[in-house]
Protein backbone atom coordinates (compact mmCIF):
# COMPACT_ATOMS: atom_id res chain seq x y z
CA UNK A 1 0.00 0.00 0.00
CA UNK A 2 2.80 2.87 1.04
CA UNK A 3 6.44 1.97 0.08
CA UNK A 4 9.53 4.39 0.83
CA UNK A 5 12.90 4.46 -0.04
CA UNK A 6 15.69 5.79 0.75
CA UNK A 7 13.85 8.64 2.05
CA UNK A 8 15.89 12.14 3.72
CA UNK A 9 14.20 15.16 5.15
CA UNK A 10 15.73 18.16 6.64
CA UNK A 11 14.31 21.58 8.47
CA UNK A 12 16.43 24.54 8.15
CA UNK A 13 17.46 24.13 12.34
CA UNK A 14 17.07 19.66 11.93
CA UNK A 15 18.10 16.64 9.96
CA UNK A 16 15.16 13.98 10.59
CA UNK A 17 15.83 10.99 8.65
CA UNK A 18 18.93 9.27 6.75
CA UNK A 19 17.99 7.47 3.88
CA UNK A 20 14.90 5.73 5.81
CA UNK A 21 12.51 3.01 4.16
CA UNK A 22 9.79 1.01 5.10
CA UNK A 23 6.48 -0.11 3.70
CA UNK A 24 2.93 -1.03 4.96
CA UNK A 25 0.64 -3.36 3.99
CA UNK A 26 -2.75 -3.88 3.89
CA UNK A 27 -4.48 -4.74 6.81
CA UNK A 28 -1.35 -4.41 8.63
CA UNK A 29 -1.70 -2.57 12.50
CA UNK A 30 1.62 -0.60 12.38
CA UNK A 31 2.80 1.28 15.97
CA UNK A 32 4.96 4.06 14.94
CA UNK A 33 7.08 4.84 17.83
CA UNK A 34 10.32 6.84 18.70
CA UNK A 35 12.26 9.66 21.09
CA UNK A 36 10.35 13.27 21.34
CA UNK A 37 10.86 15.21 18.62
CA UNK A 38 11.93 12.61 16.12
CA UNK A 39 10.07 13.69 13.50
CA UNK A 40 6.95 11.10 13.38
CA UNK A 41 4.25 13.67 13.02
CA UNK A 42 6.30 15.15 10.08
CA UNK A 43 6.63 12.07 8.46
CA UNK A 44 2.76 11.27 8.68
CA UNK A 45 2.23 14.68 7.44
CA UNK A 46 4.37 13.67 4.52
CA UNK A 47 2.73 10.22 3.80
CA UNK A 48 -0.73 12.72 3.45
CA UNK A 49 0.49 15.34 1.56
CA UNK A 50 3.76 14.40 -0.45
CA UNK A 51 3.37 17.45 -2.31
CA UNK A 52 3.86 20.28 0.44
CA UNK A 53 8.04 18.64 1.04
CA UNK A 54 11.28 18.74 -0.79
CA UNK A 55 12.14 15.14 0.66
CA UNK A 56 14.65 13.00 -0.91
CA UNK A 57 14.59 9.28 -2.09
CA UNK A 58 11.00 7.83 -2.89
CA UNK A 59 7.74 7.11 -1.78
CA UNK A 60 5.03 5.10 -3.63
CA UNK A 61 1.16 4.69 -2.50
CA UNK A 62 -1.33 2.95 -4.32
CA UNK A 63 -3.69 4.74 -6.77
CA UNK A 64 -6.61 5.97 -5.08
CA UNK A 65 -5.65 5.27 -1.73
CA UNK A 66 -7.98 7.20 0.50
CA UNK A 67 -6.22 8.36 3.83
CA UNK A 68 -8.26 8.91 6.77
CA UNK A 69 -6.51 10.78 9.72
CA UNK A 70 -7.03 11.59 13.52
CA UNK A 71 -5.18 14.46 15.18
CA UNK A 72 -3.49 14.33 18.22
CA UNK A 73 -5.54 17.60 19.60
CA UNK A 74 -9.33 17.35 19.75
CA UNK A 75 -10.86 20.24 18.29
CA UNK A 76 -14.84 20.29 18.51
CA UNK A 77 -14.82 23.03 16.09
CA UNK A 78 -18.27 24.23 14.20
CA UNK A 79 -19.36 20.61 15.09
CA UNK A 80 -20.34 21.86 18.59
CA UNK A 81 -23.77 22.46 17.81
CA UNK A 82 -24.96 18.74 16.44
CA UNK A 83 -25.15 15.46 17.55
CA UNK A 84 -22.86 12.63 17.89
CA UNK A 85 -24.64 10.85 14.98
CA UNK A 86 -25.06 13.82 13.28
CA UNK A 87 -21.47 14.40 13.26
CA UNK A 88 -20.50 10.62 12.62
CA UNK A 89 -22.74 10.70 9.79
CA UNK A 90 -21.79 14.17 8.12
CA UNK A 91 -20.22 12.49 5.32
CA UNK A 92 -23.73 9.61 5.12
CA UNK A 93 -25.95 12.01 5.10
CA UNK A 94 -24.31 14.76 2.70
CA UNK A 95 -24.24 11.66 -0.11
CA UNK A 96 -27.85 10.23 1.12
CA UNK A 97 -28.73 13.59 0.14
CA UNK A 98 -27.16 14.15 -3.32
CA UNK A 99 -28.67 10.91 -4.01
CA UNK A 100 -31.86 11.52 -3.41
CA UNK A 101 -31.39 14.64 -5.17
CA UNK A 102 -30.18 13.49 -8.39
CA UNK A 103 -32.87 11.33 -8.71
CA UNK A 104 -35.40 13.99 -8.37
CA UNK A 105 -33.69 16.00 -10.80
CA UNK A 106 -33.60 13.21 -13.26
CA UNK A 107 -37.55 13.00 -13.52
CA UNK A 108 -37.54 16.14 -15.11
CA UNK A 109 -34.27 17.15 -16.67
CA UNK A 110 -33.82 16.36 -20.26
CA UNK A 111 -29.91 15.83 -20.08
CA UNK A 112 -29.90 12.19 -18.22
CA UNK A 113 -26.42 11.28 -19.36
CA UNK A 114 -24.78 14.10 -16.93
CA UNK A 115 -26.96 13.15 -14.42
CA UNK A 116 -26.32 9.67 -14.63
CA UNK A 117 -22.56 10.13 -14.13
CA UNK A 118 -22.86 11.98 -11.11
CA UNK A 119 -25.45 9.95 -9.53
CA UNK A 120 -23.34 6.65 -10.68
CA UNK A 121 -20.01 8.82 -8.52
CA UNK A 122 -21.93 9.60 -5.85
CA UNK A 123 -23.44 6.20 -5.44
CA UNK A 124 -19.40 4.83 -6.02
CA UNK A 125 -18.78 7.26 -3.21
CA UNK A 126 -21.94 5.63 -1.04
CA UNK A 127 -20.65 2.41 -1.16
CA UNK A 128 -17.10 2.97 -0.25
CA UNK A 129 -18.11 3.92 2.88
CA UNK A 130 -20.75 0.83 3.01
CA UNK A 131 -23.87 3.17 3.20
CA UNK A 132 -26.32 0.47 3.34
CA UNK A 133 -24.62 -0.88 6.49
CA UNK A 134 -23.38 2.76 7.86
CA UNK A 135 -26.02 3.26 10.40
CA UNK A 136 -26.05 -0.37 11.74
CA UNK A 137 -22.45 0.07 11.81
CA UNK A 138 -22.20 3.40 13.38
CA UNK A 139 -24.43 1.68 16.58
CA UNK A 140 -22.04 -1.42 16.54
CA UNK A 141 -18.84 1.09 17.21
CA UNK A 142 -20.48 3.32 19.51
CA UNK A 143 -21.36 0.56 21.58
CA UNK A 144 -18.08 -1.19 21.55
CA UNK A 145 -16.69 2.11 22.73
CA UNK A 146 -19.50 2.66 25.34
CA UNK A 147 -20.64 5.48 23.77
CA UNK A 148 -24.18 4.04 22.84
CA UNK A 149 -26.04 6.15 25.17
CA UNK A 150 -24.08 9.31 23.97
CA UNK A 151 -25.60 9.44 20.01
CA UNK A 152 -28.43 11.84 20.44
CA UNK A 153 -26.06 14.13 22.76
CA UNK A 154 -24.61 17.49 21.64
CA UNK A 155 -21.27 16.90 20.75
CA UNK A 156 -20.55 20.14 23.03
CA UNK A 157 -21.87 17.63 25.63
CA UNK A 158 -18.92 15.20 25.34
CA UNK A 159 -15.52 15.16 27.43
CA UNK A 160 -12.44 15.30 25.63
CA UNK A 161 -11.71 11.62 25.64
CA UNK A 162 -15.29 10.89 24.42
CA UNK A 163 -14.87 13.53 21.64
CA UNK A 164 -11.38 12.01 20.77
CA UNK A 165 -13.28 8.29 20.35
CA UNK A 166 -15.93 9.72 18.24
CA UNK A 167 -12.90 10.83 16.01
CA UNK A 168 -11.89 7.54 15.80
CA UNK A 169 -15.09 6.27 15.31
CA UNK A 170 -16.03 8.96 12.39
CA UNK A 171 -12.56 8.16 10.41
CA UNK A 172 -13.02 4.62 10.67
CA UNK A 173 -16.71 4.63 9.11
CA UNK A 174 -15.29 6.04 6.23
CA UNK A 175 -13.64 2.98 5.45
CA UNK A 176 -10.43 4.68 4.03
CA UNK A 177 -7.29 2.59 2.80
CA UNK A 178 -5.41 3.82 5.78
CA UNK A 179 -6.17 5.62 9.06
CA UNK A 180 -3.25 7.53 10.48
CA UNK A 181 -3.76 8.61 14.02
CA UNK A 182 -1.14 10.71 16.22
CA UNK A 183 -1.35 10.03 19.28
CA UNK A 184 -5.10 9.38 19.94
CA UNK A 185 -4.56 7.91 23.46
CA UNK A 186 -3.39 11.43 24.68
CA UNK A 187 -5.62 12.76 27.94
CA UNK A 188 -8.08 9.63 27.48
CA UNK A 189 -9.02 8.18 30.78
CA UNK A 190 -8.66 4.34 31.45
CA UNK A 191 -11.68 3.33 30.32
CA UNK A 192 -11.63 5.69 27.06
CA UNK A 193 -8.68 3.80 26.70
CA UNK A 194 -9.49 0.68 26.50
CA UNK A 195 -12.33 1.35 24.44
CA UNK A 196 -10.15 2.83 21.64
CA UNK A 197 -8.27 -0.51 21.99
CA UNK A 198 -11.27 -2.14 21.46
CA UNK A 199 -12.12 0.06 18.45
CA UNK A 200 -8.59 -0.58 16.84
CA UNK A 201 -8.61 -4.15 17.26
CA UNK A 202 -11.59 -4.66 15.44
CA UNK A 203 -10.81 -2.51 12.69
CA UNK A 204 -9.62 -4.67 9.13
CA UNK A 205 -7.80 -1.69 7.45
CA UNK A 206 -4.56 -0.46 7.55
CA UNK A 207 -3.68 1.50 10.44
CA UNK A 208 -0.45 3.48 11.09
CA UNK A 209 -0.70 5.20 14.87
CA UNK A 210 1.94 7.34 16.14
CA UNK A 211 1.51 6.45 20.55
CA UNK A 212 4.00 6.01 23.47
CA UNK A 213 1.11 4.69 25.17
CA UNK A 214 2.28 1.19 26.61
CA UNK A 215 -1.40 -0.14 27.24
CA UNK A 216 -2.37 -0.09 23.42
CA UNK A 217 1.51 -0.61 22.61
CA UNK A 218 1.51 -4.17 24.49
CA UNK A 219 -2.52 -5.13 23.05
CA UNK A 220 -2.81 -3.59 19.63
CA UNK A 221 -0.05 -3.82 16.84
CA UNK A 222 1.40 -6.50 14.33
CA UNK A 223 3.76 -4.17 13.13
CA UNK A 224 6.39 -1.81 14.54
CA UNK A 225 8.20 1.11 12.88
CA UNK A 226 10.93 2.55 15.09
CA UNK A 227 12.16 6.27 14.04
CA UNK A 228 15.56 6.66 16.18
CA UNK A 229 18.68 9.51 15.50
CA UNK A 230 17.61 9.88 11.55
CA UNK A 231 17.08 6.13 11.16
CA UNK A 232 14.41 3.71 10.93
CA UNK A 233 13.82 -0.18 11.43
CA UNK A 234 10.45 -2.03 10.73
CA UNK A 235 9.86 -5.26 13.03
CA UNK A 236 7.22 -7.78 12.20
CA UNK A 237 5.09 -8.74 15.19
CA UNK A 238 4.55 -7.03 18.70
CA UNK A 239 5.85 -4.94 20.70
CA UNK A 240 6.25 -6.83 23.47
CA UNK A 241 9.05 -9.21 21.37
CA UNK A 242 9.81 -5.97 19.54
CA UNK A 243 11.46 -4.45 23.05
CA UNK A 244 12.85 -8.20 23.65
CA UNK A 245 14.58 -8.26 20.05
CA UNK A 246 15.87 -4.96 21.30
CA UNK A 247 17.23 -6.67 24.67
CA UNK A 248 19.39 -9.43 23.14
CA UNK A 249 20.79 -6.85 20.36
CA UNK A 250 21.83 -4.82 23.55
CA UNK A 251 23.32 -7.54 25.14
CA UNK A 252 25.23 -8.53 22.01
CA UNK A 253 26.57 -4.97 21.01
CA UNK A 254 27.61 -4.35 24.58
CA UNK A 255 29.61 -7.61 24.74
CA UNK A 256 31.37 -6.38 21.38
CA UNK A 257 31.71 -3.04 22.40
CA UNK A 258 33.53 -4.31 25.99
CA UNK A 259 35.47 -6.44 23.57
CA UNK A 260 36.65 -3.31 21.29
CA UNK A 261 37.04 -1.13 24.15
CA UNK A 262 39.62 -3.37 25.78
CA UNK A 263 41.51 -3.64 22.30
CA UNK A 264 41.61 0.06 21.69
CA UNK A 265 43.10 0.23 25.52
CA UNK A 266 45.70 -1.97 24.57
CA UNK A 267 46.77 -0.52 21.31
CA UNK A 268 46.43 2.91 22.94
CA UNK A 269 49.65 1.68 25.57
CA UNK A 270 51.56 0.85 22.84
CA UNK A 271 51.33 3.88 20.94
CA UNK A 272 52.01 5.86 23.55
CA UNK A 273 54.87 3.33 24.31
CA UNK A 274 56.17 3.58 20.88
CA UNK A 275 55.51 7.64 20.90
CA UNK A 276 57.67 7.52 24.04
CA UNK A 277 60.20 5.54 22.01
CA UNK A 278 59.92 7.65 18.91
CA UNK A 279 61.15 11.32 21.07
CA UNK A 280 64.67 9.10 22.05
CA UNK A 281 65.42 7.30 18.82
CA UNK A 282 64.95 8.48 15.44
CA UNK A 283 65.19 5.71 13.56
CA UNK A 284 62.91 5.41 10.56
CA UNK A 285 61.27 2.26 11.86
CA UNK A 286 59.62 3.62 14.98
CA UNK A 287 58.17 6.28 13.36
CA UNK A 288 57.12 3.99 10.58
CA UNK A 289 55.36 1.26 13.80
CA UNK A 290 53.76 4.09 14.92
CA UNK A 291 52.15 5.43 12.44
CA UNK A 292 50.55 1.61 11.17
CA UNK A 293 49.63 1.59 15.17
CA UNK A 294 47.45 4.95 14.68
CA UNK A 295 45.98 3.68 11.62
CA UNK A 296 45.14 0.30 13.62
CA UNK A 297 43.61 2.82 16.14
CA UNK A 298 41.50 4.87 13.59
CA UNK A 299 39.98 1.28 12.41
CA UNK A 300 38.80 0.06 15.49
CA UNK A 301 37.38 3.69 16.61
CA UNK A 302 35.58 3.60 13.46
CA UNK A 303 34.19 0.29 13.27
CA UNK A 304 33.24 0.81 17.28
CA UNK A 305 29.26 -0.63 17.37
CA UNK A 306 26.78 2.05 16.15
CA UNK A 307 23.32 1.10 17.94
CA UNK A 308 21.12 3.87 17.10
CA UNK A 309 17.95 1.38 18.25
CA UNK A 310 19.25 0.60 21.81
CA UNK A 311 21.56 2.92 22.59
CA UNK A 312 19.01 5.79 23.51
CA UNK A 313 19.86 8.80 25.00
CA UNK A 314 16.82 8.96 28.13
CA UNK A 315 16.58 11.93 29.88
CA UNK A 316 17.93 12.16 33.50
CA UNK A 317 15.17 13.72 34.85
CA UNK A 318 16.04 14.38 38.81
CA UNK A 319 13.60 16.48 41.50
CA UNK A 320 15.20 18.35 44.23
CA UNK A 321 13.17 20.02 47.51
CA UNK A 322 14.14 23.21 48.89
CA UNK A 323 13.92 21.77 52.37
CA UNK A 324 13.78 18.14 53.78
CA UNK A 325 10.67 17.59 55.76
CA UNK A 326 9.76 14.95 58.24
CA UNK A 327 6.31 12.79 58.35
CA UNK A 328 4.15 16.25 58.58
CA UNK A 329 1.44 17.11 56.20
CA UNK A 330 2.09 19.70 53.45
CA UNK A 331 -1.19 19.70 51.81
CA UNK A 332 -4.90 19.81 53.24
CA UNK A 333 -7.88 20.10 51.20
CA UNK A 334 -11.42 20.56 53.35
CA UNK A 335 -14.87 20.79 52.01
CA UNK A 336 -13.79 21.81 48.67
CA UNK A 337 -16.51 22.23 45.94
CA UNK A 338 -16.57 23.32 42.50
CA UNK A 339 -19.10 23.62 39.90
CA UNK A 340 -19.45 25.09 36.55
CA UNK A 341 -22.86 23.92 34.72
CA UNK A 342 -23.33 21.59 37.04
CA UNK A 343 -21.47 20.33 40.43
CA UNK A 344 -17.89 18.48 39.52
CA UNK A 345 -16.65 18.00 42.74
CA UNK A 346 -18.46 18.33 46.84
CA UNK A 347 -16.83 18.51 49.72
CA UNK A 348 -14.28 16.47 49.34
CA UNK A 349 -11.74 16.25 51.44
CA UNK A 350 -8.12 14.49 51.73
CA UNK A 351 -4.18 15.39 52.91
CA UNK A 352 -0.88 14.68 51.55
CA UNK A 353 1.95 13.92 53.56
CA UNK A 354 5.54 15.60 52.75
CA UNK A 355 7.08 12.34 50.74
CA UNK A 356 3.74 10.87 49.61
CA UNK A 357 3.17 10.04 46.14
CA UNK A 358 -0.38 10.61 45.31
CA UNK A 359 -2.35 9.82 41.97
CA UNK A 360 -5.78 11.65 40.99
CA UNK A 361 -7.74 9.64 38.80
CA UNK A 362 -11.52 9.33 37.39
CA UNK A 363 -13.12 10.45 33.93
CA UNK A 364 -12.61 12.93 31.67
CA UNK A 365 -14.50 16.16 32.95
CA UNK A 366 -15.18 15.39 36.77
CA UNK A 367 -12.68 18.41 37.92
CA UNK A 368 -9.29 17.19 38.16
CA UNK A 369 -7.42 19.72 36.44
CA UNK A 370 -9.58 22.32 38.43
CA UNK A 371 -8.47 21.14 41.90
CA UNK A 372 -5.32 21.11 41.02
CA UNK A 373 -5.26 24.33 39.81
CA UNK A 374 -6.98 25.62 42.94
CA UNK A 375 -4.24 23.70 44.90
CA UNK A 376 -1.56 25.60 43.05
CA UNK A 377 -3.23 28.96 42.88
CA UNK A 378 -3.71 28.35 46.74
CA UNK A 379 -6.63 31.45 46.73
CA UNK A 380 -9.26 29.75 48.59
CA UNK A 381 -10.20 28.93 52.82
CA UNK A 382 -10.93 25.15 51.55
CA UNK A 383 -7.23 24.21 50.68
CA UNK A 384 -4.22 24.76 53.14
CA UNK A 385 -0.87 24.51 52.36
CA UNK A 386 1.70 24.40 54.97
CA UNK A 387 3.81 27.45 55.60
CA UNK A 388 7.31 27.98 53.46
CA UNK A 389 5.91 24.60 51.00
CA UNK A 390 6.68 25.67 47.75
CA UNK A 391 4.76 23.98 44.79
CA UNK A 392 5.45 23.47 41.28
CA UNK A 393 2.83 23.21 38.49
CA UNK A 394 2.91 20.82 35.18
CA UNK A 395 -0.06 21.78 32.89
CA UNK A 396 -1.28 19.73 30.08
CA UNK A 397 -1.73 23.02 28.39
CA UNK A 398 1.66 23.27 27.96
CA UNK A 399 1.43 27.19 26.38
CA UNK A 400 0.41 28.22 29.65
CA UNK A 401 3.80 26.91 31.46
CA UNK A 402 5.67 27.99 28.64
CA UNK A 403 6.30 31.42 26.60
CA UNK A 404 5.91 29.64 23.27
CA UNK A 405 7.02 32.50 21.17
CA UNK A 406 10.81 32.49 23.42
CA UNK A 407 13.81 30.19 22.39
CA UNK A 408 14.30 27.98 25.22
CA UNK A 409 17.44 29.54 26.00
CA UNK A 410 15.23 32.33 26.84
CA UNK A 411 12.82 30.79 28.55
CA UNK A 412 16.05 29.48 31.54
CA UNK A 413 17.81 32.82 31.68
CA UNK A 414 15.16 33.70 34.21
CA UNK A 415 15.32 30.67 36.13
CA UNK A 416 18.93 31.74 37.68
CA UNK A 417 20.91 30.38 34.80
CA UNK A 418 23.58 33.23 33.61
CA UNK A 419 24.99 31.52 30.87
CA UNK A 420 24.24 29.60 27.54
CA UNK A 421 26.92 27.20 28.34
CA UNK A 422 25.25 26.76 32.11
CA UNK A 423 21.66 26.60 30.26
CA UNK A 424 23.05 24.13 27.46
CA UNK A 425 24.79 21.88 30.38
CA UNK A 426 21.60 21.76 32.14
CA UNK A 427 19.34 20.74 29.66
CA UNK A 428 21.78 18.10 28.02
CA UNK A 429 20.73 16.13 30.92
CA UNK A 430 17.27 16.21 29.69
CA UNK A 431 18.43 15.33 26.29
CA UNK A 432 18.39 18.45 24.77
CA UNK A 433 21.45 18.90 22.23
CA UNK A 434 22.60 22.16 21.30
CA UNK A 435 20.63 22.72 17.86
CA UNK A 436 17.54 22.93 20.64
CA UNK A 437 18.41 25.33 22.28
CA UNK A 438 17.69 28.23 19.52
CA UNK A 439 14.40 26.68 18.40
CA UNK A 440 11.21 28.55 19.54
CA UNK A 441 9.28 26.80 21.62
CA UNK A 442 6.16 26.48 19.72
CA UNK A 443 7.87 24.65 17.40
CA UNK A 444 8.83 21.83 19.77
CA UNK A 445 7.39 18.49 19.87
CA UNK A 446 4.37 18.30 22.67
CA UNK A 447 7.24 15.30 24.16
CA UNK A 448 9.54 18.26 23.75
CA UNK A 449 7.18 20.97 25.85
CA UNK A 450 6.48 18.52 28.63
CA UNK A 451 10.25 17.59 29.03
CA UNK A 452 11.10 21.42 29.06
CA UNK A 453 8.72 21.69 31.76
CA UNK A 454 9.87 19.73 33.57
CA UNK A 455 13.42 21.08 33.50
CA UNK A 456 12.01 24.29 34.75
CA UNK A 457 10.08 22.20 37.70
CA UNK A 458 13.42 20.11 38.04
CA UNK A 459 15.28 23.64 38.49
CA UNK A 460 12.82 25.13 40.99
CA UNK A 461 13.29 22.98 43.76
CA UNK A 462 9.81 22.83 44.88
CA UNK A 463 8.41 20.52 48.35
CA UNK A 464 5.26 19.56 46.29
CA UNK A 465 4.88 18.83 42.80
CA UNK A 466 1.00 19.22 40.66
CA UNK A 467 1.55 17.54 38.06
CA UNK A 468 -1.22 17.31 35.32
CA UNK A 469 -0.92 14.42 32.61
CA UNK A 470 2.53 14.01 33.17
CA UNK A 471 3.34 11.24 30.57
CA UNK A 472 1.49 12.57 27.67
CA UNK A 473 3.34 13.27 24.49
CA UNK A 474 6.50 11.29 26.51
CA UNK A 475 8.25 8.78 24.57
CA UNK A 476 8.34 5.19 26.55
CA UNK A 477 12.40 5.81 27.26
CA UNK A 478 11.15 9.74 28.82
CA UNK A 479 8.30 7.63 30.89
CA UNK A 480 10.54 5.31 32.52
CA UNK A 481 13.06 8.36 33.67
CA UNK A 482 10.21 10.16 34.93
CA UNK A 483 8.53 7.43 37.35
CA UNK A 484 12.16 6.89 38.50
CA UNK A 485 12.35 10.45 39.19
CA UNK A 486 9.54 10.44 41.34
CA UNK A 487 10.31 7.56 42.60
CA UNK A 488 13.49 9.01 44.13
CA UNK A 489 12.09 12.39 45.15
CA UNK A 490 11.96 13.32 48.61
CA UNK A 491 8.65 15.94 47.96
CA UNK A 492 5.18 15.00 47.99
CA UNK A 493 3.78 14.45 44.51
CA UNK A 494 -0.46 15.31 43.39
CA UNK A 495 -0.40 13.78 40.31
CA UNK A 496 -3.03 13.32 37.65
CA UNK A 497 -2.97 10.76 35.32
CA UNK A 498 -4.30 7.93 33.35
CA UNK A 499 -1.75 6.25 32.84
CA UNK A 500 -1.97 3.09 34.59
CA UNK A 501 1.75 1.83 34.74
CA UNK A 502 2.83 4.87 35.73
CA UNK A 503 0.53 5.12 38.89
CA UNK A 504 1.58 1.64 39.67
CA UNK A 505 5.22 2.28 39.26
CA UNK A 506 4.76 5.42 41.28
CA UNK A 507 2.24 5.94 43.57
CA UNK A 508 1.49 5.30 47.27
CA UNK A 509 -1.97 5.02 46.86
CA UNK A 510 -4.75 6.94 44.98
CA UNK A 511 -7.67 9.41 45.11
CA UNK A 512 -10.19 8.22 43.15
CA UNK A 513 -13.51 10.56 41.85
CA UNK A 514 -16.40 8.81 42.81
CA UNK A 515 -19.89 10.28 42.94
CA UNK A 516 -19.01 14.25 43.02
CA UNK A 517 -16.33 13.12 46.13
CA UNK A 518 -13.04 11.60 46.20
CA UNK A 519 -11.82 8.44 48.41
CA UNK A 520 -8.52 6.99 48.85
CA UNK A 521 -7.66 3.68 47.69
CA UNK A 522 -5.01 1.82 48.23
CA UNK A 523 -2.47 0.52 45.25
CA UNK A 524 -3.27 -3.07 46.39
CA UNK A 525 -6.63 -2.55 45.71
CA UNK A 526 -6.46 -0.56 42.88
CA UNK A 527 -4.70 -3.26 40.92
CA UNK A 528 -6.99 -5.23 41.49
CA UNK A 529 -9.42 -3.49 40.68
CA UNK A 530 -7.64 -1.88 37.08
CA UNK A 531 -6.50 -5.96 36.20
CA UNK A 532 -10.14 -8.05 36.78
CA UNK A 533 -11.32 -5.41 34.42
CA UNK A 534 -9.01 -5.02 31.99
CA UNK A 535 -6.40 -7.58 32.02
CA UNK A 536 -6.14 -11.72 32.20
CA UNK A 537 -5.97 -13.34 35.22
CA UNK A 538 -2.18 -13.83 35.51
CA UNK A 539 -1.20 -10.97 33.45
CA UNK A 540 -0.35 -8.81 37.07
CA UNK A 541 2.18 -11.79 38.55
CA UNK A 542 3.58 -12.34 34.78
CA UNK A 543 4.25 -8.50 34.39
CA UNK A 544 6.24 -8.28 37.61
CA UNK A 545 8.37 -11.05 36.90
CA UNK A 546 8.94 -9.67 33.71
CA UNK A 547 10.04 -6.33 35.71
CA UNK A 548 11.68 -8.25 37.86
CA UNK A 549 13.87 -10.14 35.05
CA UNK A 550 14.49 -7.00 33.03
CA UNK A 551 16.05 -5.53 36.17
CA UNK A 552 18.14 -8.01 36.86
CA UNK A 553 19.53 -8.16 33.27
CA UNK A 554 20.35 -3.96 33.56
CA UNK A 555 22.26 -5.01 36.35
CA UNK A 556 24.38 -8.11 34.63
CA UNK A 557 25.43 -5.40 32.06
CA UNK A 558 26.11 -2.71 34.15
CA UNK A 559 28.82 -5.03 35.29
CA UNK A 560 29.41 -6.31 32.21
CA UNK A 561 27.96 -10.16 33.52
CA UNK A 562 27.15 -10.97 29.76
CA UNK A 563 27.26 -14.65 30.45
CA UNK A 564 24.82 -13.69 33.24
CA UNK A 565 22.57 -11.59 30.84
CA UNK A 566 22.28 -14.21 28.40
CA UNK A 567 21.02 -16.79 30.75
CA UNK A 568 18.46 -14.01 32.18
CA UNK A 569 17.30 -13.13 28.65
CA UNK A 570 16.51 -16.90 27.85
CA UNK A 571 14.43 -16.92 31.26
CA UNK A 572 12.70 -13.55 30.25
CA UNK A 573 11.50 -15.06 26.53
CA UNK A 574 9.53 -17.91 28.44
CA UNK A 575 7.59 -15.35 30.42
CA UNK A 576 6.90 -13.27 26.97
CA UNK A 577 5.83 -15.94 25.49
CA UNK A 578 3.14 -16.18 28.78
CA UNK A 579 2.26 -13.09 28.05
Amino acid sequence: MIKIENLSFSFPQKDLYHNISFTLEEGQHCAFIGTSGSGKSTLADILMDPEKYMFEGKLEISPNCRIGYVSQFSQVDDAKEITVSEYIGKEFMKLQNEITSICTEMETSSDIDTLLEKYQQALDAFQAIDGDNFESNMNKQLSMADLGKQENLPVSQLSGGEFKLVQVIKEMLTQPDLIIMDEPDVFLDFENLNSLKNLINSHKGTMLVITHNRYLLNHCFNKIIHLENKLLQEFEGRYIDYNFSLLQNKIELQELAAADTEEIQRNEIIINNLRSLATTHTEAARGKSLKARKKIQERLIARRIQAPFVDIKQPEIHFTTASERNDETVLKVSDYSVAFDEMLLENVNFEIKSQEKVALIGPNGTGKTTLLRDIFKNNQDSIEIAENVKTAFLSQLQGEMLNESETVLDEFFGLGFKTCDEISSYLSNFAFDESVLHQKIGALSGGEKNILQLAKISAGKADLLLLDEPTSHLDTYSQIALEKAIGDYKGAVLMISHDFYSIVNCADHVLIIDDKTIRKMSMRKFRQMTYARHFDKDYLELEQKKKAVETKIELALKNTDFELAKVLSEELETIIQRL
